[in-house]
């Protein structure tokens, strides 16, 4: 079937608003009352505020215009395919919005008296026990706000839980694939990173954790499936070594995609993991959030759980604030409500069988990628992986062209980039996870762009130096504009 070329022509530069402001400019007149006359006149003087000139003054086309181009500048999983691996932005169905927008949900003040708010803490208690069902925990806690939150919770509980044994320690063991956030959560508790080198497969040995491992290591991180999409093969022997050796296992649930409905971290000796509802289950994420990220754990760590828990007496759900050893709040209130309503809805919408079905999904897309995007690009792990697949640029070095100059070639082409250059122990890394809501026509329109752009390399290098040329802005000089920051539209206009 022949493809439709898009058409590009209406790109419209977008000054700030405050540029577009003109004195006297109004999008609103109120009407005046009818007895009083001027609104102002029924109002006590004290609660009007006075003129505010640090406002604009737009007409309301002005001020619509505006924030409709605005959002026409994004992209998002509703405008395309978003192919960042380790990030999980699969498509959000919409059913998530609707009820996250239900009344009785966005409209419930945080301080609503337990009375008032059982459907809320019913969903949450449910939720709880569904995320501890399928990851095969004991307990969960909803309260962390995001992914990097939860690993901190995670690793408080795991400090709490080593100092009221009287077993302080100072290290926490991390392989070189992990997420940045890893070290920096062990950091913030105390604790010093050490690096765990992975072997030539591109995952971790029990030999090499049993090299470093001794009685002041408190825990080992691990993602798994790791951030080459590979399943970590001696997961069950690695957690015998730490285990043995008094310590802690955390999982690092950001890739837990891949696993869901198939296998369960708890079952293969994990003490701790990280949810990222935002990930996982379907609520949208980027530029920062919105983000939850739950925390399981086993059994032994249940006391140092976060206040208060989801509690429930007979067909009464509570707040439950007497956890003596608790570590106490993480989180204002009971964490991000609404991304918990709509990972709820996603869990129940999907049930088990769909959940399952989901990740052999994901793996399928991954692997299908994978075995083509191999006939033109280095895959350096070139087996069976997971949820996602790195490739390299090694094949365009040849031609001065780098994995960066592919990511902005694939913006010309209709394209979001997949991660690159991570993992950082691959060197010009391409990291792409399709997930499973990407249809296989998708799928390949990504891989013949790919396709184009090691074809332009070798004939025209030059065109990838300056890509994207069909965007509002133009390639930028990066380390110019992180040191040379441009605050208003005309610089930008003037500059581009």
């Amino acid at each position: 079937m022949k493809e439709s070329k898009a058409v590009r022509g209406l790109k419209i530069a977008e000054p700030l608003i405050f540029e577009k402001s003109r004195k006297g400019r109004s999008g609103f007149t109120p009407p005046p009352d009818r007895f009083l006359g001027d609104v102002k006149a029924g109002i006590p003087a004290s609660l009007l505020r006075p003129e505010m000139d640090c406002l604009p003054d737009v007409t309301e086309p002005e001020a619509v215009r505006h924030f409709v181009r605005l959002s026409q500048f994004n992209f998002g999983v509703d405008t395309g395919f978003y192919p960042l691996g380790s990030c999980t932005m699969k498509y959000n169905p919409k059913i998530n919005e609707a009820t996250a927008a239900l009344p009785g949900f966005a409209r419930l003040h945080p301080y609503s008296p337990e009375s008032f708010s059982q459907g809320a803490l019913q969903l949450m208690y449910e939720l709880e026990q569904y995320l501890g069902e399928i990851s095969g925990m004991a307990g969960v806690t909803l309260q962390p706000a995001a992914g990097a939150h939860g690993e901190f919770t995670g690793m408080r509980m795991i400090r709490a839980a080593l100092e009221r044994r009287g077993d302080v320690r100072t290290k926490v063991l991390i392989p070189d694939t992990a997420h940045g956030t890893n070290p920096a959560s062990c950091t913030l508790n105390g604790y010093q990173a050490v690096e765990v080198k992975s072997s030539p497969r591109g995952v971790l040995t029990a030999a090499a954790v049993a090299e470093l491992m001794d009685d002041q290591v408190a825990a080992l991180m691990v993602t798994n499936p790791n951030t080459l999409g590979l399943f970590e093969e001696e997961i069950a022997e690695i957690c015998q070594v730490v285990h043995e050796g008094g310590g802690y296992m955390y999982a690092d649930g950001a890739n837990l995609n891949a696993l869901m409905g198939i296998a369960r971290p708890g079952d293969m000796g994990f003490d701790v993991i990280q949810f990222n509802l935002h990930k996982t289950f379907s609520t949208p994420h980027g530029g920062g959030g919105p983000g939850s990220g739950p925390v399981g754990v086993c059994a032994e760590l249940l006391p140092f759980m976060p206040v208060p828990r989801i509690g429930k007496d007979g067909e009464r759900y509570y707040l439950d604030f007497e956890l003596p050893s608790t570590i106490g709040r993480v989180r204002a209130f009971y964490g991000n409500f609404l991304v918990m309503v709509r990972a709820y809805t996603y869990i129940r919408e999907m049930g088990a069988e769909g959940l399952k079905l989901a990740a052999q999904m994901a793996v399928l897309n991954a692997n299908y990628m994978r075995s083509k995007l191999g006939k033109t690009y280095e895959i350096p792990f070139d087996r069976m992986c997971m949820h996602e697949c790195v490739a390299t640029d090694s094949h365009l070095k040849k031609y001065g062209v780098s994995n960066v100059d592919v990511a902005k070639g694939l913006i010309d082409r209709g394209f979001h980039p997949p991660t690159v250059s991570f993992p950082i122990n691959v060197h010009g890394a391409l990291m792409v996870e399709p997930t499973e809501t990407e249809s296989r026509e998708e799928i390949d329109r990504f891989l013949r762009a790919l396709e184009e752009i090691s074809e332009v390399a070798a004939t025209d290098a030059a065109s990838l130096h300056n890509a994207p040329q069909m965007t509002y802005i133009c390639r930028p000089d990066e380390a110019a504009a992180a040191r040379q920051l441009i605050l208003t539209a005309d610089m930008m206009i003037e500059e581009g």
